[in-house]
């Protein structure tokens, strides 16, 4: 149901100037009923001007009257024949002043790991506009060497479901074109239930220390301690020296 403009300014209107009920009131302007009921005590909307709905062209007199004679009457929005089709403004998403410095290392995020996206679905997300997506794209920002990519739902510049419905958006539309995805941009697809639902898939050691020693079985391995060992099974071996050695030893010592 539509609503008439400036809200509190017309409810302190009525509630000086007929005797609609509170719950009446409330309905009209989109209130709480104890609201109005402050505002007839005077606890809300001091100073607050009364906006005269009839002369504004949101209320008739007889609407006024039939609401006035039956409490349960409903008042209705004067039609107006030029406001309809109007629709609101749609631009970028609002983002407050203390997040909008993260806006550059979001959309940096968003660009290098969900590339499908359009420059128009990564402004709605973070509330940017075309050429600052453009300009990080191209790495031309005039701080790009100082931004760094983070998750824009960590940051709460959007959610995560509407995040997984972008993304979802741009690989349909991407499929419908016929253009081949990479594993990886199938693996980013994954929404965050299903990732989390997961198990965790083991990891290859980046270290590569004891290799070295890494054999594809283990009785080649025994095999060779085994033989190492025959060899020096007996201490004399060390000190014994080939037979004919021996002998001119002891021709020597004899001459």
């Amino acid at each position: 149901m539509a609503k008439p403009i400036m809200a509190k300014a017309t409810a302190v209107w009525l509630v000086d100037n007929t005797t609609i009920s509170f719950k009446q009131v409330a309905d009209f302007v989109g209130m709480h009923e104890l609201e109005v009921q402050g505002i007839a005590d005077g606890d809300v909307a001091q100073g607050v001007k009364g906006f005269d709905p009839i002369a504004n062209n949101q209320l008739t007199q007889e609407e006024i009257d039939a609401a006035q004679e039956n409490p349960l009457h409903k008042l209705a929005l004067k039609f107006n024949a030029a406001a309809q089709g109007e629709e609101k403004r749609r631009g970028p998403r609002y983002t407050p002043l203390s997040k909008r410095q993260d806006r550059p290392a979001s959309i940096l995020w968003l660009v290098k790991f969900h590339p499908e996206l359009t420059d128009g679905q990564v402004g709605k997300l973070v509330g940017t506009t075309k050429p600052t997506i453009q300009a990080i794209r191209e790495r031309t920002h005039w701080n790009i060497s100082n931004i760094q990519p983070i998750d824009p739902v960590a940051l709460g510049l959007c959610k995560q479901s509407e995040l997984d419905a972008a993304v979802q958006k741009a690989a349909a539309k991407k499929a419908a074109a016929g253009e081949v995805m990479s594993d990886d941009e199938r693996r980013k697809l994954v929404s965050t239930e299903q990732s989390l639902g997961m198990e965790a898939e083991p990891k290859i050691p980046t270290a590569i220390e004891g290799l070295e020693t890494f054999t594809l079985s283990g009785e080649d391995a025994n095999e060779e301690d085994d033989k190492a060992d025959s060899d020096y099974l007996d201490a004399d071996s060390f000190f014994s020296l080939p037979d004919g050695e021996n002998e001119v030893d002891e021709d020597e010592k004899s001459s």
